[in-house]
């Protein structure tokens, strides 16, 4: 069988999971637990990525991360490669810690962030390794319901925001809709083509990028594009500031990260702007 094909772009939401090599414990101990944690959030800071959810089970990992500059194939060989070099200089080991490719399925946000958190951070509860998400301390869920410290490289206010505008209220609602979960049929019943999870629509505009991939990439690389105007240019001509960030991210000469900084906007936000605009093409 063919292996699915990886999609890539600024602004792509990815549930990801990786499996130790022949099925094998991929931690020893917590503290192998607490490293991997560790190079996640250096990776999460050098790729400016943004990781939504994630759970540390016995021989696999769950990640929901959204990577704003489509970069997700170098963080990935990142994290798994500094990981490995870790786990077998510490237990003094060789070889492979992780089974081949990492599995990285592409989601709808706007349809699929919530259930997907709920998923990741129930499967030790699934697995029957603790009765409540609570008393699993290696996943997210206790940052985003406010029992645990939340690191800085862990985006929960995206989450919360859908329970509520007041933090505490929203992660009360929260905590209901994870325990609301247990019983909750898998949302990979949605899965199509082995990588997309979303309607219709959003495969076909999946599938519309690839295609426009294929053609750009037998063009060289100086004719694919003119060459992207300053910043200070797409503010003085557009009539407003979310025109601006639409204009400046169409010429493909900015990712989401430059315009929030230059802007002074979460990522998050100048995403939503962005993903509005071509809902409305």
């Amino acid at each position: 069988m063919a292996r699915p094909l990886r999609l890539e772009f600024a602004g792509a939401l990815y549930h990801i999971t990786s499996r130790g090599d022949r099925r094998e414990d991929i931690y020893e101990d917590d503290a192998d637990r607490a490293e991997f944690l560790c190079v996640l959030g250096e990776v999460c800071d050098q790729y400016h990525w943004v990781c939504h959810a994630y759970c540390l089970m016995s021989n696999h990992y769950h990640l929901l991360v959204e990577t704003p500059d489509g970069n997700l194939s170098r963080g990935m060989r990142q994290l798994n490669g500094v990981y490995t070099q870790h786990f077998n200089r510490r237990h003094r080991r060789v070889g492979h810690v992780f089974q081949g490719r990492y599995k990285a399925i592409l989601v709808d946000k706007d349809e699929y962030l919530l259930e997907l958190a709920r998923y990741i951070v129930l499967n030790p509860v699934r697995a029957q390794m603790v009765r409540s998400a609570k008393d699993w301390g290696w996943s997210s869920y206790r940052a985003t319901a406010g029992q645990a410290r939340v690191p800085e490289w862990l985006q929960t206010e995206w989450l919360l925001a859908a329970f509520g505008r007041r933090k505490g209220k929203a992660m009360d609602g929260y905590r209901r809709f994870v325990a609301e979960g247990k019983n909750q049929p898998s949302p990979w019943q949605a899965l199509r083509n082995q990588v997309y999870l979303g309607d219709e629509r959003f495969v076909e505009r999946m599938q519309r990028r690839i295609d426009e991939e294929k053609v750009l990439s037998e063009i060289p690389m100086t004719q694919r594009r003119p060459q992207a105007k300053t910043l200070a240019y797409y503010e003085r001509r557009a009539g407003s500031r979310d025109e601006a960030i639409i204009s400046a991210y169409a010429s493909g000469g900015y990712t989401l990260t430059e315009l929030g900084e230059y802007f002074e906007l979460h990522y998050s936000r100048v995403s939503r702007i962005v993903s509005r605009a071509k809902g409305k093409t």
